[in-house]
């Protein structure tokens, strides 16, 4: 079945996406032009179809949205439960056509900020553009995604996710506007795509809905993509997360102020009564060239912290140039085990081109990174009673 929506507001949309549901499925497409919209719900077997012009344009109020509410999504990150299109326990789900959905984020923020501050947030909660939970057999295609409020994605305990060919834009003073968050998600491919994000471009979580409920995100592939981002390109995991395991990045372009890579364990991202959950193993990086502002690979366990275990990460034909040092460091509690970094060439614009502490098993096989920043200091001689001074 074929809905084509000529009438410009989000009532007809979400008319139609009834009605191609109700007779088994099908696709509605919106026609050239700008449709003004609250929250969509998408839902089993239909596709919605961006026309070229097309633009679904979000509300610049936060109370025009739904709270994604389901007995079974307890978590609400950011303080917010707003999203833009949402779907739940459906399956055979689109979003293609090479129009754009805009959330007009900006608007959303504080921005009487200088230039190169971030927006301050507001005091409501801001909205996330695509939320998806218990979804099967996902395709996103050819899509630009702009200015997305707060995570431009978020697809939870999904299955089956195809996206290729999209763009996920969204202007660099805004924080909490990831690309892709994808959480205790399973067989995710992600291809050909833009990312220009304030923060994070693709996340990798695992964040249990309940303290004794698994949470596992594997088989995720990424390849041939452009990231941009003022904090991470790529993100993995957080401290309390559960299980995220055999993923791979590959032909991957990072360019930005941020870190390209990072796994980062901080005290301060625990959840309470925790010390440490995930487990994070076979992890592929392959052919990524970098021009970083920060790190290029940045692994840290804070002190304290006691991880399942980070182990099994390859970093392979890496082209480098960044501000600081690829940096691997666990902690006793936490040791990093079966790291190798292969093929690694570029300039490293400080002190030293690597960092190690608590590393088990650490293989360098043609690391070459060089480095050479800081100051010459002055020789400083100090009077000595050595009699080797006397010569």
């Amino acid at each position: 079945m074929l809905i084509q929506v000529n009438e410009r507001n989000g009532k007809a949309i979400q008319t139609a996406i009834d009605a191609v549901a109700a007779a088994g499925g099908g696709v509605v497409r919106l026609e050239p032009g700008t449709y003004p919209s609250g929250t969509l719900y998408l839902k089993s077997n239909v596709e919605l179809n961006l026309s070229p012009g097309t633009v679904l344009l979000g509300s610049s109020d936060w109370q025009d949205y739904d709270d994604f509410d389901h007995p079974d999504q307890p978590v609400t990150p950011e303080g917010s439960r707003k999203c833009f299109i949402a779907a739940a326990d459906a399956e055979n789900i689109a979003i293609t056509g090479t129009g754009e959905i805009n959330g007009q984020g900006p608007c959303f923020y504080d921005r009487n900020v200088p230039d190169d501050q971030f927006f301050a947030k507001p005091p409501h909660p801001r909205t996330r553009m695509i939320q998806f939970f218990n979804c099967r057999n996902i395709r996103l295609e050819g899509v630009s995604f702009m200015d997305s409020p707060g995570w431009t994605m978020w697809l939870c305990e999904c299955s089956d996710v195809f996206i290729s060919h999209i763009r996920i834009i969204g202007c660099q003073q805004m924080i909490n506007n990831d690309g892709i968050d994808i959480d205790a998600c399973r067989n995710v491919t992600i291809s050909s795509s833009f990312f220009q994000t304030g923060d994070d471009c693709l996340i990798l979580r695992a964040i249990r809905r309940k303290p004794d409920l698994p949470a596992i995100c594997e088989n995720v592939l990424v390849n041939n993509c452009v990231l941009n981002s003022r904090c991470q390109g790529i993100r993995i995991g957080c401290p309390s997360d559960d299980t995220i395991r055999d993923c791979q990045f590959s032909d991957i372009i990072f360019r930005g102020r941020g870190n390209a890579i990072l796994s980062f364990h901080p005290v301060h991202y625990l959840r309470k009564n925790c010390t440490g959950y995930a487990s994070i193993s076979n992890l592929a990086f392959r052919n990524f060239n970098i021009d970083s502002g920060a790190y290029p690979v940045y692994i840290r366990c804070e002190d304290g912290i006691e991880l399942r275990g980070i182990r099994d990460l390859a970093f392979e034909n890496f082209q480098v140039r960044a501000r600081h040092p690829f940096l691997l460091q666990g902690n006793a509690g936490s040791m990093l085990e079966d790291i190798s970094l292969n093929n690694v060439s570029g300039v490293i614009e400080d002190t030293t081109p690597l960092e190690i502490s608590h590393v088990r098993n650490l293989k360098l096989d043609r690391f070459g990174l060089t480095s050479g920043k800081g100051d010459k200091k002055p020789l400083i001689r100090e009077e000595s009673p050595s009699w080797e001074t006397k010569f």
